[in-house]
């Protein structure tokens, strides 16, 4: 299988620069061999590419891009913290959707992250998974995605 770096190319994807952390914490931390990254918001440029609520303002298709989105930064803080070529497998993802009143398909939403990590790694980006409805995420975001990944 070609390295997770030819993936991306060939999906046609940049990991974008590490977001700049919004507070007191780093991107990802390294702990033996694995990596856990920070909650990952859907910023692009400085700036988050949406804000409101899934199932109000935000449609869920919208939002499962932007879970997507979420999931190229944790990739982006993975790589710049150990290289993205030296992770084995991808051990878990968080998510966390911004939900309306009654809104309950946050598995839905976090699937643009799963099914990213599946097009990156193959079977190694097979994870446990949290999909977790929140009444609100930092400035306002409507998704935050967070990743634990074995490395080589």
């Amino acid at each position: 299988m070609a390295s997770a770096r030819e993936r991306l190319a060939e999906l046609g994807l940049e990991l974008p620069p590490v977001v700049t952390p919004l507070a007191a914490y780093v991107p990802a931390v390294r702990t033996g061999d694995l990596v856990y990254t920070s909650g990952q918001l859907p910023m692009v440029d400085g700036e988050l590419a949406a804000t409101g609520k899934v199932g109000g303002g935000i449609s869920p298709d919208a939002a499962k891009g932007l879970a997507r989105l979420c999931a190229l930064n944790a990739l982006a803080a993975v790589d710049a913290l150990v290289g993205l070529d030296s992770v084995a497998r991808v051990v878990k993802v968080v998510g966390f959707v911004a939900s309306a009143d009654g809104f309950t398909g946050q598995p839905g939403v976090v699937n643009g992250a799963s099914e990213l990590l599946g097009e990156v790694f193959g079977t190694a980006g097979r994870h446990a998974r949290s999909a977790v409805g929140v009444a609100e995420l930092p400035l306002g975001a409507p998704v935050e995605i967070e990743l634990i990944v074995q490395l080589r």
